[in-house]
């Protein structure tokens, strides 16, 4: 007897559908084997929920596995499972309709780039006609678990498919693809094998490929915490990090509300950006029920945070028909705060248990925390907890963080204070502590470009503003101990008239150079320094932005005036008040020095040339005398 074939026309919205699917909306082709093992690792997860509860299920003692065969004579893939398979009416239906209400709005809104929220991971469909972007012809043998008789189905993906009754088959299913001429390296172990390790690598059922199972490594993401061994997890980071070394923190969390998410997250050891190797791509990958969604994923996490390595795999991603998208832009923020947020209570969490360890991670990965402060206002009050500066009260070589500071200030204390600098020896050595030194006012030292940056970006820590103390507006007030010091040393600075005829003097003199010249109420010892009168510019903020102009050839820019400040105790400027009235040429090249002196120390940029041979002239005269 030969088998009955019924032939079907698609149904007209399948045939604009396998249109879209072939021609627009897969980017890569390898895909449809990501969708073929997707769609048979449903199908052996159905069998097994339904089998639990079937007194004798049929071919019971079939392992659940799923299979690859390939032919390259023949220029065939075949992927076979023992799954629930399919009876001849769920073929037809299955596969040759869609099962969708609003057919013809869903084919207009998916040839818009599928805008809608459609999730059809997990049915046997819109996936399967992927095949046809590599396949002239697909067959599909299947039997449905109910034991009743099984069946083909075959199409070439034009206008119609023929369903014949076929025997000797096991419960599962079978797919043939007939690979077209440009589509045969499907049909060679290497490429069907780097396929199935990128996407599908960890499907919980086995994939074997010529008999050989090819996802060793497990979900680990998805198991108990307190059933996983420090190995493995080191195991699992080695082959999802493409490391060879252990990792210096690793989170794994699961979360109900306000998603379903399942996150394995692993800190290197290493910063490679800082080896020379160029901005890193983002380590963490986007799953959704173990299959791979998004590989290095820029929507997960936020672009600081590129250096992590690791899964988030969440169930509720709603995801364009293609996989290779995700849609809904509200939820995937969602993911992103939760994931972020996460971590970031996480780090605060090891910094406070293991500050020694934590200060391992900060040293290679801090610019990563600095650059997030700077850009991402949403985590700022978690990334000021994490930031640590040397100050004035630390071991040299030892941060401190913010917190650590504020529960040192003083009762009357509001304020956090910063300085910037080369280097710690350099700040101490220059005017802008002195006063906070006299008072014993610990003062932050930020050595790093982008370090005022990052502290103006914050604003302030726990209700406590942060403030440069270099900035032209700062105003420490004075104490009692310190008017009666004035007091005592009224005769060991200038008067007020000696003063004033300075003042006037140097704005004259220095009136190419400064904006304005001016006593200061901070200065203890040093003569002079130099203060940026825009409060929020900061010297060291000056510095990167002139080194960022010269770069792109803009020339060097900074061209705004400083203001000078001048302590009139100091006995060089008590000096020069006399010599500018005896000797104005010689005070002035003076004065000159003094400016270009107090910019050095404001880390600043003058003419070196210049300034050398004003020196030499200035310990000409000295030696003269």
């Amino acid at each position: 007897m030969t088998a009955k074939t019924t032939t079907h026309e698609f149904q007209a919205e399948t045939k604009k559908l396998l249109d879209i699917v072939i021609n627009s909306l897969y980017t890569e082709r390898d895909v449809f084997i990501r969708e073929l093992i997707s769609n048979a690792s449903d199908a052996l997860e159905k069998y097994r929920h339904e089998s639990l509860t079937a007194e004798d299920p049929f071919d019971g003692h079939v392992p659940l596995e799923i299979t690859i065969s390939l032919d390259e004579e023949k220029s065939t893939l075949t992927i076979t499972d023992t799954g629930i398979g399919m009876s001849r009416s769920e073929l037809e239906h299955n596969l040759g309709t869609i099962a969708h209400s609003g057919s013809n709005t869903f084919l207009t809104e998916l040839a818009e780039a599928a805008q809608k929220d459609v999730s059809l991971i997990g049915q046997f469909g819109v996936g399967f006609y992927a095949a046809f972007m590599a396949g002239n012809r697909v067959r599909v043998q299947s039997r449905s678990w109910d034991g009743s008789e099984g069946h083909e189905w075959v199409s070439d993906g034009t206008g119609a498919f023929s369903i014949t009754e076929m025997e000797g088959l096991r419960r599962g299913t079978r797919i043939i693809v007939e690979l077209k001429d440009d589509a045969k390296d499907y049909a060679t172990k290497w490429k069907v094998e780097s396929i199935i390790k990128q996407y599908s690598a960890f499907v919980p059922f086995p994939i074997k490929l010529d008999e050989e199972v090819v996802n060793t490594v497990q979900a680990l993401w998805t198991r108990n915490r307190a059933e996983i061994t420090d190995e493995e997890y080191n195991e699992f980071y080695k082959f999802i990090g493409n490391a060879t070394d252990e990792p210096n923190y690793r989170l794994h969390f699961s979360a109900d509300a306000p998603l379903m998410i399942n996150a394995l997250l692993f800190v290197p050891k290493e910063n490679f950006e800082v080896l020379g190797f160029g901005k890193m791509d983002p380590g963490v990958n986007l799953y959704c029920q173990r299959i791979l969604i998004d590989q290095h994923s820029k929507n997960i996490l936020p672009e600081w945070l590129r250096f992590l390595k690791g899964v988030v795999d969440s169930e509720d991603m709603p995801l364009n028909i293609s996989r290779q998208a995700l849609q809904d832009n509200a939820l995937v923020a969602k993911l992103r705060k939760v994931v972020t947020k996460r971590f970031l209570k996480y780090l605060i969490e090891e910094a406070k248990k293991d500050e020694e360890k934590y200060l391992e991670f900060w040293k290679t990965f801090g610019i990563f925390i600095k650059e997030g402060a700077t850009s991402d206002y949403e985590y700022q009050k978690e990334l000021g907890k994490l930031l640590r500066f040397e100050s004035s009260k630390s071991e040299e070589g030892k941060p401190v963080s913010l917190a650590d500071y504020v529960l040192r200030m003083g009762a009357d204390q509001d304020t956090i204070y910063y300085i910037n600098g080369p280097s710690r020896n350099a700040i101490e050595a220059g005017p802008y502590v002195e006063m906070f030194k006299k008072r014993d006012i610990e003062i932050i030292y930020t050595m790093e470009p982008i370090d005022d940056f990052v502290l103006s970006h914050l604003g302030d820590f726990e209700g406590k503003k942060l403030v440069s103390a270099d900035r032209a507006d700062l105003d420490l007030g004075e104490s009692e101990e310190e008017s009666k010091e004035a007091e005592n040393e009224s005769g060991e600075k200038l008067d007020d008239q000696s003063t004033d005829s300075l003042v006037a003097w140097l704005k004259e003199t220095l009136a190419d150079q400064v904006g304005d010249v001016i006593v200061s109420k901070r200065l203890v010892d040093a003569p002079a320094m130099i203060v940026n009168p825009d409060g929020y510019m900061t010297s060291s903020m000056e510095r990167v932005l002139a080194a960022s102009r010269a770069e792109k050839g803009l020339g060097m820019g900074g061209d705004s005036k400083k203001n000078l400040e001048i302590n009139p105790k100091n006995p060089i400027i008590k000096k020069l008040a006399d010599l500018q009235k005896a000797d104005a040429d010689f005070a002035a090249d003076v004065a000159l020095q003094i400016y270009d002196n107090a910019m050095i120390q404001a880390g600043l940029i003058v003419d070196p040339l210049v300034m050398v041979e004003r020196n030499y002239k200035i310990l000409g005269r000295a030696l003269q005398d």
